[in-house]
């Protein structure tokens, strides 16, 4: 496909001494390096993510799916029914047809303050006559 040959780095390196200059092409160098050891390491790091997700999606196919079951018995007894006459604790109260909603309650305007305020516009005394 893209084949950089001993001879085309060479020519390059060649070049970067020219435009950079000696002083400079270490440094760069150096900068050059970190960043791509920074992006290998990002390339693994999201290669190892993949082959995980990947061998932990295969284990979830090949395992046969689990049916439901009913939920284990717990050792305490169920709780005894409430005789006719009390009420259960549990249910919700009755709402009474007697009482009416309570009406929600009147708000005044807030007050105009000097953010709020609407300035009236300015008159020319001169302009009128």
């Amino acid at each position: 496909m893209f084949e950089v040959g001993f001879t085309e780095i060479i020519l390059i390196l060649g070049i970067a001494l020219v435009v950079l200059g000696p002083e400079k092409l270490p440094k760069v160098a150096a900068e050059i390096g970190r960043w791509m050891g920074r992006a290998r390491a990002m390339a693994r790091q999201l290669k190892s993510q993949l082959d995980e997700e990947v061998s932990l999606q295969e284990r979830s196919w090949s395992q046969p799916e689990s049916k439901p079951t009913a939920p284990p018995a717990s050792a305490s007894p169920p709780p005894a029914p409430t005789p006719a006459g009390t009420p259960d604790p549990a249910a919700e109260p009755p709402e009474s047809p007697e009482s009416p909603p309570a009406a929600p309650a009147a708000q005044e305007p807030p007050a105009a303050t000097a953010d709020t305020a609407v300035a009236e516009p300015a008159t020319d005394k001169n302009a009128s006559s």
